[in-house]
């Protein structure tokens, strides 16, 4: 497109999934972050590193990790020093990786952004101060911060010794930073971190599931492309820079997307694409290419154009029941009062809490699983779903009960993605938070069982579905395992002409997994009714692993892969007399 900058943020919870405990591979080298430095030289780019600790994202607690919470005193975004500690271990670690990749030392490393919109959260300086303080600590960079662009947001954001820019709107941003900067060495070029296309261009930003929630179409309707090629125009006719938000709209695989909260969860799809030139498989858009042209209009030239490969389509695939999710042992707790996940070090995925009835009992009335659904609790009584709770609904389920000596009451809870914006980011633990009560009565003991979920069980890969066995699905099933096999061109399998889009029809909600990786959750509520599939994670031959959460006893699960991503909405079946999510964030 003839862009010279990337601004890459960087994921401490994938880098430090437990404390102390470092992964710098990742999924097919996800993690290498000095690959990724390496990779932007050799291709003649410079970079602009976005650290964090928080950086929103949408991602699963705008990136910091989960076991944070379990610090105790630990406030996150704020001059805590046990945030502040932590974060410094985290920089020592990130600079050991990349230092010589900063532009002191011949690397394309050219900038440092300090936190993330903080003037959007916070006005308290000194935690931006300390945490640039930090970061110079362990980076020989130039640093900067990034805050929206209006009177309200951008005061909040600035730190002495670094360069304050602005995101969002360019005309109103740029205006407002000449306005409020004063201090010298605040200034420097304009620059608008993150020009969006979601302004008065776009009907719909990010996609959060919902039956009513909006959606961007895969061709881009609704997008004014004239707007934004006018507004990036602009920008280079003052003589200033930008950075597209986003230029490839990417995927948030596994379990890593985040959520929004503005009194109502809001969880978002896998999906992260609402309209950038490059779309969520890589491939260019039309606004691609009219803004190819109007910066050729500056720089005089333009990139050798790469091939783009079509994609592929996938015959319909028969999923078959194999095995129940709560049949699996795993190690359990007991514990009078419910533990929440990130007690029992688990981060993402389902706990499941268990409680039977002391013979005599006889119990009835509103279920109330401590302060509230943490998000989506699935119940059960005796292996038989009576109700859902989920945050998402407004006003949110309620589930009455009765349960006598020796039922079984069982909560299966989901985390469906920490909120990354908003008020609630303060306190993002998962499970079940305080006391469990059937109308007044208090109850406890719990058996406590973590489902964290990254890969389906090892007993189901590398198995073709003839050497499984097919269980019975019955009505009101707990959750289960469903399994089939697809095969591809040997020519195509492990290229980009292997990418796809992958639907599952004939389920409600569950995760979907391919050959191993966990392309992330599925719903039938929508907008996004089909999953992204890198064509280098497909092979000749392929399997297809679905954790169906609500198993329906009269239908079918079939797989299917398409050239383009499905979009729409279904009425949600749990969401009786309540709304979906919130269809405009």
């Amino acid at each position: 497109m003839g862009l010279n900058t990337i601004f890459s943020y960087i994921f401490w919870n994938e880098l430090e999934p437990s404390p102390g405990v470092w992964d710098w591979n990742g999924i097919r080298g996800m993690n290498d972050i000095a690959a990724w430095y390496q990779a932007v030289q050799d291709a003649g780019l410079q970079a602009v590193l976005r650290p964090g600790g928080y950086i929103c994202g949408e991602r699963d607690w705008g990136g910091m990790p989960a076991w944070l919470s379990q610090i105790q005193n630990l406030t996150v975004r704020s001059n805590n020093p046990q945030f502040l500690e932590h974060s410094d271990y985290y920089f020592g670690n990130l600079s050991q990786q990349i230092s010589k990749y900063q532009v002191s030392q011949g690397g394309p490393i050219l900038l440092a952004q300090v936190e993330n919109e903080y003037g959007q959260y916070g006005s308290d300086h000194a935690y931006t101060a300390a945490l640039s303080a930090l970061i110079a600590k362990h980076f020989n960079l130039l640093q900067y911060t990034n805050d929206g662009g209006s009177q309200t947001q951008f005061p909040n954001g600035p730190v002495h010794g670094v360069l304050a820019e602005i995101d969002g709107d360019p005309y109103q941003g740029f205006a407002t930073r000449k306005n409020n900067i004063s201090d010298p060495t605040e200034m420097g070029p304009n620059l608008d971190g993150e020009y969006y296309f979601n302004q008065k261009e776009l009907a719909k930003w990010l996609t959060t599931w919902g039956s009513n929630s909006l959606y961007p179409t895969v061709s881009g309707i609704g997008y004014n492309n004239s707007a934004i090629v006018a507004g990036a125009s602009w920008i280079l006719n003052q003589a200033s820079s930008f950075s597209l938000y986003m230029f490839h709209g990417g995927t948030n695989f596994a379990f890593s997307n985040g959520g929004l909260n503005f009194g109502q969860l809001e969880a978002v799809t896998p999906s992260y694409d609402y309209g950038a030139p490059l779309d969520e498989s890589g491939r260019p858009r039309e606004l691609y290419w009219e803004l190819r042209s109007a910066i050729a209009n500056y720089t005089g030239k333009t990139p050798n154009i790469v091939q783009t490969l079509p994609m592929s389509n996938i015959s319909d695939v028969p999923l078959r029941p194999v095995a129940a999710l709560l049949e699996e042992s795993s190690d359990t707790i007991k514990s009078d009062s419910p533990i929440n996940m990130e007690q029992l070090g688990q981060s993402y995925g389902y706990i499941l809490y268990r409680y039977q009835a002391p013979y005599g009992a006889n119990i009835s009335g509103q279920l109330h699983p401590g302060d509230g659904p943490r998000d989506r609790v699935l119940v059960y009584v005796n292996g038989n779903k009576q109700g859902v709770i989920d945050a998402t609904y407004y006003p949110p389920q309620n589930v009455t009960i009765q349960i006598v000596g020796g039922d079984v009451l069982e909560l299966l809870v989901e985390n469906q993605g920490r909120v990354d914006y908003s008020s609630p980011l303060l306190d993002q633990r998962k499970g079940i938070i305080g006391d469990v009560y059937i109308g007044s009565n208090l109850v406890s003991p719990w058996t406590i069982q973590s489902y964290p979920v990254p890969t389906p069980p090892q007993s189901l890969i590398g198995k073709g579905t003839n050497h499984l066995p097919i269980i019975t699905v019955s009505a009101n099933s707990t959750p289960v395992w469903y399994k089939g096999n697809f095969k591809l061109d040997g020519g195509v399998a492990g290229t980009a002409a292997a990418d796809t889009f992958l639907s599952i029809s004939g389920g409600i909600k569950g995760v979907l997994y391919v050959n191993g990786y966990n392309l992330g959750k599925y719903w039938t509520v929508g907008p996004a009714q089909s999953q992204y599939v890198p064509g280098a994670w497909l092979r000749e031959d392929n399997e297809i692993i679905v954790l169906e959460l609500e198993p329906q006893v009269d239908k079918e699960l079939v797989a299917s892969g398409s050239s383009e991503r499905v979009w729409y909405n279904n009425p949600d079946p749990d969401c009786v007399n309540c709304k979906s999510a919130n269809p405009n964030p």
